[in-house]
């Protein structure tokens, strides 16, 4: 049996005021990982390479040396 049908067969038992309860809690569980890669949502997943396409903006000189560190060079 997976774990969330073991889960759900738990939760539809426990009477309203325990299921509010749980849910608060899954709620922390979710904010103190953020980074659980198994917790994360499609929407969250669905942001791949080029989603920042256009709102990254780098300046003309970007490739040029830079006076501090021409010494080194």
């Amino acid at each position: 049996m997976d774990t969330e049908l073991a889960l759900w067969k738990i939760v539809i038992s426990l009477p309203e005021s325990l299921k509010t309860e749980l849910l608060h809690y899954a709620e922390y569980l979710r904010e103190k990982y953020p980074n659980n890669k198994q917790s994360q949502s499609k929407m969250e997943t669905a942001q791949g390479y080029g989603s920042w396409a256009g709102q990254i903006i780098m300046s003309d000189d970007f490739d040029e040396p830079l006076e501090d560190l021409a010494e080194y060079m």
